[in-house]
């Protein structure tokens, strides 16, 4: 196999699950060293451990919740020195929980989705964001979502969480215009992942009824599109990249 990200970076929130954890295979086995970060230490540990053995690749663990600004700042100021250049930065870490419409909605649902994705997000950001600009190098994805650009009823929140990682994103690629740095946004449809799962606060049956007789997108279909985003040449930007199932065709929810 021809190793795209030899030598590289690449730092991923949310790496223990779905697209995290996909991310993190796909670019080991393409030769990147990874920085993992998630809140299941058990699950760390193990992706750690399958990575080095399998890829032999150098992977630094973060035990850190984004939300907390703080231990986000910490974590980066003090990596490891042969972890301390960040090629690439991808803003996983996210999801959506509760599908009531907002006069009954739970008010602690819509704040602890704004506090990861977005406002973690800005503190990932904030904290990387400086290495790249000083070393003129860098790219950044963050993954929204098909929701950034749609509504649907039981959604408001959701999708104005990733309306605003799109409005965070664009902005980012016209701040980074005289440097070196890349911005991508990633937006994919229904994903077979712990998604709904989470959503539905561990109904499986309820979670297992969206892709009943359904043939929807893998967290391996959006790290794929995340390594073309980052293997393109320097000169070239993917600003935005929408992902759907051929069978979604828009008829159900994000």
């Amino acid at each position: 196999m021809q190793h795209l990200l030899k030598n590289s970076t690449i730092l991923i929130t949310g790496t223990t699950s779905g697209i995290g954890e996909a991310c993190a295979v796909l670019f080991a086995e393409h030769g990147a060293n990874i920085i993992m970060c998630a809140r299941r230490e058990d699950r760390l540990k193990k992706l750690k451990a399958k990575l080095e053995q399998a890829y032999n690749v150098k992977v630094h663990i973060m035990l850190l919740d984004v939300r907390d600004k703080i231990a986000v700042n910490t974590a980066i100021a003090n990596l490891p020195a042969e972890f301390q250049k960040i090629d690439v930065l991808v803003n996983n870490a996210g999801g959506a929980l509760g599908m009531e419409q907002l006069h009954n909605a739970d008010i602690e649902d819509w704040e602890t989705m704004f506090d990861v994705n977005v406002k973690g997000l800005l503190y990932m950001l904030r904290a990387v964001l400086p290495k790249m600009y000083a070393q003129n190098k860098g790219h950044v994805i963050n993954i929204g979502s098909t929701a950034a650009n749609n509504v649907y009823a039981g959604g408001s929140v959701y999708c104005a969480t990733k309306h605003a990682v799109s409005a965070i994103s664009k902005t980012l690629n016209l701040e980074a215009i005289n440097s070196a740095i890349r911005v991508t946004e990633i937006d994919p449809g229904m994903v077979e992942t712990e998604f709904s799962l989470v959503r539905f606060k561990g109904d499986a049956a309820k979670a297992d009824a969206l892709y009943r007789d359904f043939h929807a997108l893998t967290s391996a279909d959006i790290a794929d599109s995340i390594l073309y985003a980052i293997t393109r040449p320097a000169h070239v930007n993917i600003a935005q990249i929408v992902l759907y199932s051929r069978e979604q065709k828009m008829r159900l929810p994000d």
